[in-house]
């Protein structure tokens, strides 16, 4: 198990807002949790990180970030 955040330089939505939108867990299966912590506290289950990046990274400008044990 593995934990990041995910940090949004930049809000095409106009939802999630900049910085920290989520918290995640990395499973030790791959699967992924993360937790929004914008206005809508909505925790969302995913197949991978993969998966994260492709829905969420909007070409890169939202960033997965590993956090250092």
């Amino acid at each position: 198990m593995r934990t990041f955040i995910l940090r949004r330089r930049e809000d095409v939505s106009g939802v999630s807002g900049l910085g920290t939108v989520a918290e995640g867990i990395e499973w030790s299966n791959g699967k992924v949790s993360l937790c929004w912590l914008g206005t809508y506290h909505i925790i969302e289950d995913v197949d991978s990180i993969h998966v994260v990046e492709a829905v969420h990274g909007h070409g890169g400008k939202t960033v997965v970030e590993w956090e250092v044990r």
